[in-house]
């Protein structure tokens, strides 16, 4: 025990020195910390909600110390444009993130890699080559396929009258999605040792968003305190072995297909070696990891909650519904050529997304000294844009815990990231780039369940008694499965 108290003793003495050395200057304001955990202690299961009720006494900008780390977090539109439009050249990297490190690949994935000439280069790949327009059309029939699969599977449901888990049966659809756009199989039944594919995905994901104290305390990161790097490490190894083999399967079926995935555009772009950056089969599985983890997630988060207010709001769901009928009809299903005619739909989107953003925290980091609002920001400083926060700021949304689509009548705000009070993907260099493709998946797959079906809550349930709780992640849905009774009604 005598070396832990040693290691505790030089971590305390080191907290003491830099606190002793630090050059005073303005920062932003926050609240009291402690030593060596600094501000950690504060923040619980759900930290965006915790950030959120600091920022209401501490203001929109706000300094905090995670363990070693310097933090501000932005709460608020003017803040969150400064950030990431006027500053952007300045806050566009990402931190350190042990957990990407062991399961990426050395951080060499899109979401978490560095700024620099690799993340540049791979972002215009993404953009111009995998998540292109045309890309995303070429997926239009497989896209109508599945989502009529899910239809169809309600629909005998629906026979029975008993409630479905909605939940677990959106999230399916999503992950078979993924599967298809990215490795053109949709690998569920595939088992990866004694667990399923998507399982092990689930695991991956979960402990990338576990809160780590390494990445914080470097100290305890380096005696794996927690114990989730020798986790990280296994299911890094299980998971590399199934990627590989998946990779090896495009490598065999090469030329024997009619359509390209995205791994077989990634391996195309590799052994051309005309790329003027290093791009080896590390990083074809690294961004194969991001496009599965990214796009299985937020798409089925957003839809979950989205669904979840219209079953809240019944007279939100009937005006959705009238509207697919005078645009649609009731003798067929939408197509996405109907999505861009249906304006109310726009609307419940955007407000679902507003009030439940799939991805509540993005991180950023600073790689220079900056100034903020005339609040210093330090170099090396992890920024933190509280989407919760932002997209609940009460100067630009009034009544801004309510589901009132309408708001979005007659104003011109969306979800790309130019409107700066409703940024679910973000903003600036850090964008996401799958925006095109996730607002088509949650536009389709709502419009679809709301124009096929009329939903009510199990055994008689008020819809005001629906449990809204949160479990935090990469992705934050619903903490309980919506659970809903679907009943038929198109005529065909």
């Amino acid at each position: 025990m005598a070396w832990i108290w040693t290691i505790v003793a030089i971590v305390i003495a080191i907290y003491l020195l830099r606190e002793l050395l630090k050059i005073k200057k303005k920062l932003p304001p926050g609240p009291k910390g402690i030593p060596i955990l600094g501000h950690l202690h504060l923040l619980g299961k759900t930290p965006h909600q915790d950030l959120h009720n600091l920022a209401k006494k501490h203001g929109p900008i706000m300094y905090m110390r995670w363990g070693f780390v310097p933090v501000v977090i932005v709460s608020s539109p003017e803040i969150a444009e400064l950030v990431l439009k006027t500053f952007d050249h300045v806050f566009a990297d990402r931190p350190y993130h042990e957990a990407s490190m062991y399961i990426a690949y050395g951080q060499r994935n899109f979401i978490f890699s560095k700024y620099g000439s690799y993340w540049r280069n791979v972002r215009k790949m993404c953009t111009l080559q995998l998540l292109s327009s045309h890309k995303i059309n070429s997926m239009q029939s497989m896209r109508r396929r599945e989502v009529s699969l899910l239809i169809a599977c309600l629909k005998r449901a629906a026979v029975d009258g008993g409630a479905v888990d909605l939940s677990a049966m959106v999230s399916a659809l999503s992950a078979e999605m993924s599967f298809l756009m990215v490795m053109g199989k949709k690998y569920l039944s595939e088992e990866i040792g004694e667990k399923g594919f998507v399982a092990v995905v689930r695991e991956v994901v979960h402990l990338a968003a576990m809160p780590n104290l390494g990445d914080f305390i470097p100290y305890l990161g380096m005696i794996d305190f927690q114990g989730l790097t020798r986790r990280m490490k296994a299911v890094a190894k299980v998971f590399d072995g199934f990627l590989e083999k998946i990779i090896e399967e495009h490598v065999q079926s090469k030329g024997e297909k009619e359509s390209k995935d995205f791994v077989d555009t990634m391996l195309e772009i590799m052994q051309s070696g005309q790329t003027d950056f290093e791009f080896d089969r590390r990083h074809v599985k690294a961004i194969m990891l991001d496009m599965i983890s990214a796009s299985m997630d937020t798409s089925a988060t957003s839809i979950e909650w989205i669904m979840t207010e219209l079953i809240r709001h019944p007279q939100a769901m009937k005006k959705l519904q009238k509207e697919l009928e005078e645009v649609v009809g009731m003798e067929r299903m939408v197509e996405e050529s109907d999505l861009e005619k249906l304006k109310y739909l726009d609307m419940v989107v955007k407000e679902g997304m507003r009030l439940h953003p799939a991805v509540p925290l993005l991180h950023h980091e600073s790689m220079e000294d900056c100034q903020v609002k005339g609040y210093h920001i330090p170099k090396g400083s992890r920024v933190v844009i509280n989407l919760l926060a932002v997209q609940k700021d009460p100067i630009a949304w009034p009544e801004p815990d309510k589901f009132i689509p309408e708001r979005f009548a007659g104003n011109s705000i969306d979800l790309r990231g130019r409107d700066f009070e409703l940024l679910p993907f973000g903003s600036g260099r850090r964008s996401c780039p799958g925006i095109q493709l996730g607002i088509i998946v949650v536009r389709l797959v709502v419009a679809q369940l709301v124009h096929c079906f009329n939903w009510k809550l199990p055994n008689g349930m008020h819809p005001n008694e629906l449990d809204m709780s949160e479990l935090f992640g990469l992705a934050t849905g619903r903490a309980k499965p919506l659970m809903a009774v679907p009943t038929y009604r198109l005529h065909k």
